[in-house]
């Protein structure tokens, strides 16, 4: 039998800064209920309200209209992503304090699997060992209802991978907001989108969401074409370019599969990069930096041992590994800014970088954005072509209203992205990255993945995002912490595979060799849809409208807090209708995507 839901919100509306968020004469009232195993990912540009969102959900915020239904002695916890740890001492004495204050040995368990000393000072912790110490206090609080704000920031490998495994044995509900496409494909079972002022929701795991996010955009436009209004959403459809972006995307993944065959043949079986060109004269200018049995050691601990590459001009090389592992040494060592102990490093006089860091240091927070692009005037030089910043300001996702906005007045996402918009002006030939993507949102790493497979330079990326790196580099660094690099044709995927599959003599895979596979061929062109397909085509989406109004009127029965106690049956019948228009519309939405995707080609 269904259960009743932890939460539920029911017309809620709010007003910030004079403008509707949610509800009033703008948008529709927004609506949410979560039901107690629910796993869910909250999607959104920055600055649609994502945060906002959690605090009406944790109550922390009081909205103009609507009601908010807790389920009695339910508790529910937020994962802030920058908490105030202003007024306390240490990490423990912080912990202690949550709003379902657990007990100190309880903190420390989980404490000591993330790695995080809880005795630390507030004052002198890193970026790190505040988020390892929040997620360490928010776990030890033992919620119904985890709400988490991009966890996997500031996080290595393997603690995102504690945190995963301790999330898929977890027994409550959460909802998470995160750009890590990885640990959204692996952990969640439903996705709520949050699009101008509209909260959707499908009963599918991030892994259908883009799919769905075409579909929605799709539909739209159809719509508007009917009702002879298509100038309604014009604006934000050529925005997304949804369809035309996947036709790119498609195109650079092909592209980046041939870059990661060909380097792979130049790779020897020992892992390291032995270069197979025509003469030694072409192998020479190719080479970007030229790293020779370098090593690095500090005291006793060995951090790289004897290591060489090759590093071409074009290569977008990642480089993963535990916090602690080297690789930030071994970054510092390929370009030049630390020296080796032992072996040679060599560094074209023609490279000249371009380093974005983590900390996103660079930004002034009382500069304009014009300032801050374009030195206070209305053109900026993009890599020698002159361009009007606000027309600049657009291909980085942002509205041009706001070139005169100071920087303080601007989210962490949208630094980031003027940051990146910025450093990518200049005229370079070596970018270097530092966990680029904390911060980002979904569309702002498809841009700056975009931006990265269309540069022209050679690229050089640290990162714990591992669907990131898959998406983006040709070559994986991957430092085990014992002082070995590995050096593997392909992404973070192809690294972990040769890790998992130790490879003797000819009896190597393709796969464990860091070789990628070829991309599967293009579906064969159809040369029309039959009746059945057309008729379908036309025919589904009033359906699913059905199907979609039937599942909202049966939610507003189960909306009911007293159903489940006074009508136990009726309310196992409701649940199970809202089941059955659930999977129905699944299949026939993915029966129209399909059609829609077949029309497309014709």
């Amino acid at each position: 039998m269904a259960q009743p839901p932890i939460l539920s919100l029911e017309g809620m509306a709010l007003q910030q800064g004079g403008k509707w968020l949610f509800g009033g004469p703008d948008h529709a009232p927004l609506d949410l209920h979560i039901g107690p195993r629910d796993r869910l990912a909250l999607i959104g540009r920055n600055g649609v309200g994502k945060t906002t969102l959690f605090r009406m959900i944790d109550g922390r915020i009081e909205t103009d209209a609507g009601t908010r239904k807790v389920k009695p002695h339910a508790k529910i916890v937020l994962l802030e992503q920058d908490p105030d740890l202003t007024g306390y001492k240490t990490l423990m004495d912080w912990a202690l304090d949550g709003t379902h204050a657990p007990q100190e040995f309880e903190v420390e368990a989980i404490a000591g699997q993330l790695g995080i000393d809880m005795s630390r000072e507030t004052k002198g912790a890193s970026g790190g060992e505040k988020r390892r110490a929040a997620i360490a206090r928010a776990l030890a609080q033992e919620p119904d209802l985890l709400l988490m704000d991009e966890p996997t920031n500031h996080l290595d490998l393997g603690a995102i991978d504690w945190l995963e495994g301790w999330l898929e044995r977890y027994k409550g509900a959460f909802v998470v907001i995160s750009h890590d496409r990885t640990f959204l494909k692996r952990l969640t079972r439903a996705t709520i989108w949050l699009d101008r002022g509209e909260l959707r929701r499908k009963e599918v795991g991030f892994g259908g969401y883009e799919a769905w996010e075409e579909q929605v955009y799709a539909e739209e436009a159809r719509a508007a074409e009917k009702l002879d209004a298509k100038l309604k959403i014009e604006a934000h459809w050529l925005e997304r370019g949804v369809t035309a972006r996947r036709k790119r995307n498609q195109g650079r993944l092909e592209k980046l599969w041939q870059m990661r065959a060909q380097r792979a043949s130049m790779i020897s079986a020992g892992g390291t990069a032995k270069l197979k060109l025509a003469t030694e004269e072409d192998f020479k200018s190719k080479s970007v930096i030229v790293a020779d049995q370098i090593t690095k050691a500090y005291g006793d601990r060995t951090i790289i041992k004897p290591f060489s590459l090759r590093i071409q001009r074009g290569d977008r090389i990642g480089i993963v590994g535990a916090n602690g592992a080297g690789k930030t040494t071994l970054l510092k060592m390929l370009t030049g800014e630390l020296e080796p102990d032992s072996g040679t490093v060599d560094i074209a006089k023609t490279l000249t970088g371009v380093m974005i860091d983590q900390q996103r240091q660079l930004l002034t927070a009382d500069k304009t954005v014009r300032q801050v692009l374009a030195e206070g005037g209305d053109w900026i030089d993009v890599r020698g072509v002159r361009k009007h910043v606000q027309g600049y300001l657009k291909e980085f996702l942002f509205d041009p209203k706001i070139v005169d906005m100071k920087v303080a007045v601007l989210s962490g996402g949208e630094r980031s992205r003027l940051l990146l918009a910025r450093e990518f002006a200049k005229a370079s030939n070596l970018l270097v990255l530092d966990e680029p993507t904390n911060d980002l949102d979904l569309e702002t790493l498809d841009l700056l993945q975009e931006v990265i497979a269309d540069y022209e330079g050679t690229v050089l990326i640290v990162s714990h995002d591992r669907d990131f790196l898959d998406r983006t580099v040709t070559i994986t660094l991957g430092l085990d912490g014992t002082g070995k690099v590995d050096v593997v044709a392909g992404g973070y995927e192809d690294w972990q595979a040769k890790r998992q599959k130790p490879v003797t003599g000819k009896a190597k895979s393709e796969k464990s060799e860091g070789k990628p596979a070829p991309p599967p061929p293009p579906p064969p062109k159809p040369t029309k849809l039959s009746y059945k397909d057309q008729r379908d085509y036309e025919l589904l989406p009033a359906r699913i409208e059905e199907l979609e109004a039937a599942i909202a009127r049966g939610e507003q029965i189960l909306a009911d807090p007293d159903l489940y106690t006074s009508d136990p049956q009726r309310f196992a019948n409701v649940s199970k209708g809202i089941e059955n228009a659930r999977a129905e519309k699944d299949a026939a939405e993915e029966r129209w995507l399909d059609l829609a995707e077949q029309f497309e080609a014709l």
